[in-house]
């Protein structure tokens, strides 16, 4: 697709509004909005924002049609009976029932006031920067809202209530696109996108994460291929718990380039929730920013490679959301619009007065914990080119999971 004049594909779109904070939880849930407030504010202390070609996009409420290409009628009408009202303690007990029956009303997915309306924006923002794309007038697109790949057909999930992801994707191939591939980097298994795409051979969906035999939500095993008429089209790649960084790198080195060449997707869609840092408080990675970036650049460059630059990207999960989110997706804010952000280099100071605001409101110590955009941790990385030793775990679940999907594409397990 070429853009026009006034629309340069060189453009890269950032989806923001202020309403989408209004996906909150409440104060005591792991998954706060302040991470999103950071997360731009770091931006644009950083001068992203202010790069050549960068537009802000609009997130509009998605329609119920458009969520229900993935998700339930019944569901979505669920989520607004949630919407109703603040909170567990404005339920019956038989309302509670009937709502937990569709994943609203645990410790996981509280109901809140307006949680129909914040859920939809996230996903409207998602396909506001797949139709941008789709359309020429960007060539790079982010939505650290979105992500919230844990949202099922018919379920809310881990902190997910509209699976904007999937949603983007059914939406890109309704337009046309001829293939979209999702690669998920969560330290937690894509379940929800990889159940709305399962049976569908034009969406391929790659997932690199923590095994489900410890972690949450207990899925996503190599064995798990996708459907009739769509195999080899689910790719999973679990791996053992405290996973390193440089070890995580190795993995998605030895699967993610190979994969996306020999899938040639028209667009490339791709998840990078944080919560596979070390400092994450839900899981036991010990991945490190420079980790982060290092991916982030693997994937821009493969978009640039095999589909034009037609670069779709997500936030997700993250919970360390004042010393960890932030830094990491103004990285991928930077990775979109351009030159990468140097680890190195201290964090700007109004960015710390603003964060020590908001350490000071969440009951932590004011002073940063970290004050540069890397953790000063260099990576040292094994290339698989160089083989693979069958006594390590990491490099055995590679191999494993190189082994069943390789050959679906063509590829050989060994070799390539």
């Amino acid at each position: 697709m070429v853009a026009d004049a006034a629309h340069p594909a060189a453009r890269t779109g950032i989806v923001w509004s202020e309403a989408l904070r209004e996906y909150d939880f409440g104060p005591y849930h792991p998954m706060s909005p302040i991470r999103l407030e950071l997360t731009r504010e770091l931006a644009r202390c950083a001068g992203l924002l202010d790069r050549p070609g960068v537009i802000d996009l609009d997130p509009p409420v998605a329609t119920d049609a458009q969520l229900t290409a993935v998700h339930d009628p019944e569901y979505v009408a669920a989520v607004r009976t949630a919407s109703e009202r603040d909170g567990l303690s404005e339920f019956t007990a038989e309302e509670l029932d009937a709502l937990i029956a569709f994943g609203i009303g645990g410790d996981d997915v509280p109901p809140f006031a307006g949680m129909h309306t914040a859920s939809a924006r996230i996903a409207g923002g998602s396909l506001a920067a797949m139709d941008a794309i789709l359309t020429g007038r960007v060539r790079r697109a982010v939505n650290v809202a979105g992500g919230l790949h844990h949202a099922r057909p018919r379920s809310a999930s881990g902190f997910c209530v509209y699976n904007d992801a999937a949603v983007a994707i059914r939406h890109a191939l309704a337009a046309g696109a001829e293939r979209v591939m999702y690669v998920d980097l969560d330290v937690h298994h894509g379940d929800g996108v990889e159940l709305a795409l399962w049976d569908e051979p034009r969406a391929v969906t790659l997932s690199v994460h923590e095994t489900g035999e410890r972690l949450f939500p207990g899925t996503g095993f190599v064995q798990d291929t996708g459907g009739p008429g769509a195999e080899g089209s689910a790719i999973n790649v679990p791996l053992p718990p405290r996973t390193t960084a440089d070890g995580w790198l190795r993995a998605i080195r030895a699967t993610v380039p190979a994969l996306v060449r020999a899938v040639r997707p028209t667009v490339l869609v791709t998840q990078h929730g944080a919560d596979t840092h070390r400092a994450d408080p839900l899981a036991d990675f010990s991945v490190t920013l420079e980790a982060h970036r290092e991916a982030m650049l693997i994937l821009r460059e493969l978009a640039d490679e095999v589909c034009d630059g037609r670069w779709l990207a997500f936030g997700g999960g993250g919970y360390a959301v004042i010393d960890v989110v932030p830094r990491s997706w103004a990285q991928l804010i930077a990775v979109a619009t351009g030159e990468a952000l140097d680890p190195a280099e201290s964090l700007p100071a109004s960015y710390l007065t603003t964060e020590g605001r908001a350490r000071t409101a969440h009951g932590l110590s004011p002073d940063p914990v970290m004050s540069r955009y890397g953790d000063g941790r260099p990576l040292t990385i094994k290339d698989w080119s160089a083989g693979f030793d069958p006594e390590d775990d990491l490099d055995r679940a590679v191999q494993a999971a190189r082994r069943v999907a390789f050959p679906e594409w063509g590829l050989d397990p060994f070799l390539d």
